[in-house]
């Protein structure tokens, strides 16, 4: 009698909605919970002897936010800050942090049961940055483990 009452019913799929964006050429995603808002580039205070991807921290309506290039953090080069680029405000575990990306893209439905291991280098990017990699009918979103890249430091 066990898994009786699973005989027959199909899978349950496990789907979220990504938040896709680009950072240079590379077309990635985000769990669309992560995400506080998108918002365009704001004027900043530099941080003294901050790591180079930090960009600086400004004042999202009484709170802190750091904002950092994460084409730089991810070694995919500065992100052109004469492109209209965007932050995607983020809810981290350490408060609420920036990503300063190129441009912005659409939310895409993605079933996680189809989400494939990241190579071990994609793009430049390690491996180790990413969740994996979702397979859409046209292109492939390398999933950002945002956690992991705010976390690492270098």
């Amino acid at each position: 009698m066990k898994n009786e009452s699973q005989k027959g019913q199909p899978s349950r799929k496990q789907v979220i909605e990504l938040a896709t964006f680009y950072i240079g050429d590379a077309l990635c995603g985000m769990d669309i919970l992560k995400v506080q808002e998108i918002n365009k580039l704001m004027q900043m205070t530099k941080v003294p002897q901050a790591p180079d991807y930090v960009l600086g921290i400004l004042n999202l309506r009484g709170q802190i936010v750091t904002i950092i290039d994460l084409g730089k953090k991810l070694g995919l080069g500065e992100t052109d800050l004469n492109l209209d680029p965007r932050n995607i405000i983020v809810n981290s575990t350490g408060g609420h942090v920036g990503l300063l990306v190129a441009k912005i893209s659409d939310v895409v439905e993605a079933d996680m049961e189809k989400l494939e291991r990241p190579p071990a280098n994609m793009r430049g990017i390690q491996g180790e940055f990413f969740k994996g990699v979702y397979k859409t009918q046209s292109t492939l979103i390398g999933i950002l483990d945002v956690e992991k890249v705010l976390s690492l430091e270098e």
